[in-house]
């Protein structure tokens, strides 16, 4: 197969990091080339390199035979090369149609806007991915899932020859991520290339032909798909053997600690459930049925207005988070980044945030030794990697941040751990890690609550599992009679033949 690019021996330093050292890259003409790593390999800086969001140090970068450099991210485009960003990159105060086309407007011959045409090229864009989704639609309005989709369509109206896709489906829903497959097939027929970048590793036997795998800011291998398994494609990736992805540990449940009867809002109905001491009940279904507005209904963001919440035997009457925090109950958001973390603060002010009232001195001062000693603690207890922890967050791997946000929150000391998501966006290493302290929760008596839209993983974690739809509870499952195939029936409101 033809090599249509080729980066090679890139160097890439910062002050006092070098980030990548001679770095290989190759992509090849119609394929996809699946480029994996953990968070840290240097995935994303040799692609902002490719870009020209970062100059090289050094090293040589080839398109189509012809050396090439690229300066900032307009040389890029004007090479042919796009970018689907895993952070959103779009106006939420403009339309769709402005959105995908900003800066780059069809003009008439008054080189006023057409608006005319710019709306028929949208639309044409939106009818390709298959979504129901207006150019007039103002962006703010739009779930992330459908903001993702458009930031897929201002890439394929650019008519890039490559196109780089980064974690393209971690917020689409089954249905969404099937028509981008479709979508990427038909950029392969047509001869495009596409740089394939997923934490979901049977996306990339699904869609890629080949993949790069870096670790440490090195290139480790470049394999086609068909000659690497999954288990070598992890070894590669952490430098190590994993053993038993799902780890499950036996706790013997302990006394009620949480209950829901009948619980209602404009966003769920006649929620009942309980939680104990030492469980974990994961909640699954589709995107839109409803688990992260549970979620924030226990935590107070969202009122009930029916029903009871009990903690402990003792029916609350949460207003606020805040309130819940009081209560005992902790909320750890599907999005870290906007929810979780203040990217601009340090590590160690991150972590106390939510629990400065405890570290308050005699004169109501914060007591900076106290604070400090408690964050070192679980900068080292959670395995942070981090230089110090008044390193700023936004520097630290997506592994870590969400490390520093279970711990913001386990700082609280609380009786309810609610954990949405836990591990999107975070590399299988990192996720091994984030498993293995779930269950150590889970033996020291916390009571755990686990959101997650990836079904091996609540069949692996839950002791029992809460299939919603709609806004409601349609099964309740125990492990051992839980598969993917009845919680995809329930998750789509399809009652079981008996």
């Amino acid at each position: 197969m033809k090599k249509i690019l080729t980066m090679k021996n890139i160097i890439k330093e910062f002050p006092g990091v070098r980030a990548l050292s001679g770095v290989d890259f190759n992509i090849y003409e119609g394929e996809v080339m699946a480029l994996l790593g953990e968070n840290g390999a240097g995935k994303s800086t040799l692609m902002k390199i490719l870009t020209g969001v970062y100059e090289k140090t050094s090293g040589q970068i080839f398109l189509e035979g012809k050396e090439v450099n690229f300066s900032n991210t307009r040389d890029s485009q004007e090479a042919n090369i796009g970018i689907i960003h895993q952070e959103l990159n779009l106006i939420p105060e403009l339309s769709v149609a402005e959105n995908m086309f900003l800066g780059r407007e069809p003009v008439n011959k008054f080189k006023r806007i057409d608006w005319k045409t710019l709306k028929e090229e949208s639309q044409k864009l939106l009818d390709t991915l298959n979504v129901n989704i207006k150019p007039d639609d103002l962006v703010s309005t739009l779930s992330i899932g459908k903001q993702q989709m458009i930031e897929i369509g201002k890439a394929l109206s650019l008519d890039a020859k490559i196109i780089i896709m980064d974690e393209p489906t971690d917020a689409l829903t089954d249905k969404e991520t099937e028509t981008l497959f479709k979508v990427i097939r038909s950029l392969k027929a047509q001869g495009k290339s596409i740089v394939y970048i997923s934490h979901r590793l049977e996306e990339i036997f699904e869609i890629c032909d080949r993949v790069t795998i870096l670790r440490d800011g090195k290139f480790i291998d470049e394999k086609e798909i068909e000659h690497i398994d999954q288990n070598e494609m992890i070894e590669k990736m952490v430098g190590r053997k994993i053993s038993e992805q799902f780890p499950s540990v036996k706790v013997d449940r302990g006394p009620l600690s949480l209950e829901l009867e009948n619980v209602s809002n404009k966003y769920i109905k006649g929620i009942n459930f309980k939680l104990h001491k030492g469980e974990i009940v994961g909640i699954s279904g589709l995107m839109g049925a409803g688990r992260t507005e549970l979620a924030k209904t226990i935590y107070g963001a969202y009122e009930i207005s029916s029903g009871k919440i009990l903690l402990e035997g003792k029916e609350l009457n949460i207003k606020s988070p805040e309130e819940a925090i009081n209560y005992g109950i902790a909320y750890v958001s599907e999005d870290r980044k906007k929810d979780g973390l203040i990217l601009d603060l340090s590590v160690k002010e991150n972590m106390s945030i939510s629990s400065l009232k405890n570290h308050y001195s005699m004169l109501s001062k914060i007591n900076k030794n106290k604070e400090s000693e408690e964050v070192n603690y679980y900068v080292k207890s959670m395995n942070i990697k981090t230089p110090n922890a008044d390193t700023i967050i936004k520097n630290l791997s997506g592994g870590n941040q969400q490390k520093v946000c279970i711990s913001k929150n386990l700082m609280c000391s609380p009786k309810i751990l609610i954990l949405d998501e836990p591990t999107r966006g975070i590399d299988v290493g990192a996720k091994k890690e984030i498993y293995d302290l779930i269950n150590k929760l889970k033996k020291e008596g916390l009571s755990i609550i686990m959101i997650s839209s990836e079904i091996p993983e609540i069949l692996g974690l839950s002791d029992r599992i809460l299939v919603m739809h709609e806004g409601r509870i349609t099964k309740e499952l125990k492990r051992e009679e839980a598969t993917q195939e009845r919680i995809m029936t329930y998750a789509v409101g399809i009652e079981e033949d008996r």
